[in-house]
């Protein structure tokens, strides 16, 4: 046993030697020689300026204004002008033929939905007539999406004489206004009814 460990530790040792002279290294490395010392002073030389230096100016910049804590809580809106109101001409139903020519077709004549020259137009009526509009809107915005997407041809109907309504109320005809806000009105009372 004693003989083991003694190779052992010989192989130990020669591996040991390998390892050091390897990392000691077998190659000469470059000898860099040494500068000469500086023994009298030099002058340094600085450049002379250029005699007509260029000039660069600043290109000017646009900033955006500062913000402020007072304006970042309020979203500023521009209103939408209002377009000229376009003139719409009102259709006038025929004059009444005498009393023996009247026949059913006259009636026809006169459309559902058609605007009338105007009528009354005191302030009460325009009221009336802009409530009902109102009224109307709100109930068709209030309606649940399931019913109207059942209902998507009378909400359609609904809508037209909606808009038809407000466009006779702004350009003065109120009877006219309030008719087409009533049929409106008739037409959601069957929608809710179903």
């Amino acid at each position: 046993m004693l003989y083991g460990t003694r190779i052992r530790g010989l192989r130990a040792a020669v591996v040991f030697a390998c390892l050091s002279f390897a990392v000691a290294g077998c190659h000469r490395k470059p000898v860099v020689p040494p500068l000469p010392q500086i023994t009298q002073p030099v002058d340094l030389e600085t450049p002379p300026p250029p005699e007509n230096p260029p000039m660069v100016e600043a290109p000017p910049v646009k900033l955006p204004p500062v913000p402020t804590a007072s304006a970042a809580s309020k979203i500023k809106r521009e209103r939408r002008k209002k377009a000229a109101q376009p003139t719409t001409t009102a259709v006038v139903a025929p004059a009444p033929a005498p009393a023996s020519e009247t026949t059913p077709a006259t009636a026809e004549v006169a459309a559902i939905g058609a605007l009338s020259s105007g009528g009354d137009a005191s302030p009460r009526v325009q009221q009336e007539a802009a409530g009902l509009i109102a009224a109307n809107d709100k109930r068709l915005n209030g309606l649940s999406t399931q019913k109207v997407e059942q209902e998507r041809a009378q909400i359609s109907k609904v809508r037209n004489f909606q808009r038809q309504a407000q466009e006779a109320l702004n350009s003065g005809d109120t009877e006219g206004a309030k008719t087409l806000a009533t049929k409106a009105k008739l037409l959601l009372d069957d929608i809710d009814k179903q």
